[in-house]
């Protein structure tokens, strides 16, 4: 059995350690969002956060992440959220139209939601680095920087007008629900 939290829930699965984390989230717990694209960590599609940090999770197993915390795309923000409960980064994909196929788009905005955490106002340069393991086969490369330029600004505004940013005007802020039971699952 190993324990892992994804997006605030605890669970305890009965999965073989080196089953990777990708198909764990996919076929165990249900949520689709992240993508396998390449199998070989090279694309970026499979992107999730592991204590706030992106990793490619079709190249880790199931027992490297035991006991911490998993974050997934459907983790950014609450089901079927308004426009108002997106994150800054959510909000100005849509806004800039981002995605073309979508299909590499997950693993993109979980990249990006990383970058913005530990630098709130990058330069194109380090959108670039950040963001390079990261493929997008339609090219919209240029819209990912707008939306992640666009982004930092929401960012920086809810700072300087927290009125605002309680007022749901810029974005809102996600609360994840905190764990009450362990969820008991099996893959077979």
């Amino acid at each position: 059995m190993i324990r892992l939290t994804v997006n605030g829930v605890e669970h305890t699965l009965d999965v073989e350690g080196d089953t990777p984390l990708l198909w764990v989230v996919r076929d165990v717990l249900g949520l689709k969002g992240s993508k396998f694209g390449c199998g070989a960590g090279l694309c970026g599609a499979c992107t999730m956060h592991l204590n706030g940090q992106p990793i490619r999770t079709c190249i880790m197993p199931l027992s490297a992440v035991a006991g911490q915390n998993i974050t997934t795309i459907e983790g950014l923000s609450p089901a079927n959220a308004t426009p108002q409960q997106l994150t800054p980064v959510q909000q100005a994909w849509l806004e800039l139209n981002v995605p073309q196929c979508g299909y590499c788009q997950s693993g993109q905005i979980m990249a990006a939601t990383a970058l913005l955490a530990s630098n709130p106002q990058p330069t194109d340069a380090d959108i670039d680095n950040a963001m390079s393991g990261n493929i997008c086969r339609c090219g919209t490369y240029p819209r990912i920087r707008s939306a992640i330029h666009k982004a930092a600004g929401m960012m920086s505004a809810s700072v300087n007008n927290p009125q605002a940013a309680r007022n749901g005007e810029l974005f809102s802020e996600v609360t994840l629900p905190q764990a009450t039971n362990t969820e008991e699952l099996s893959h077979g």
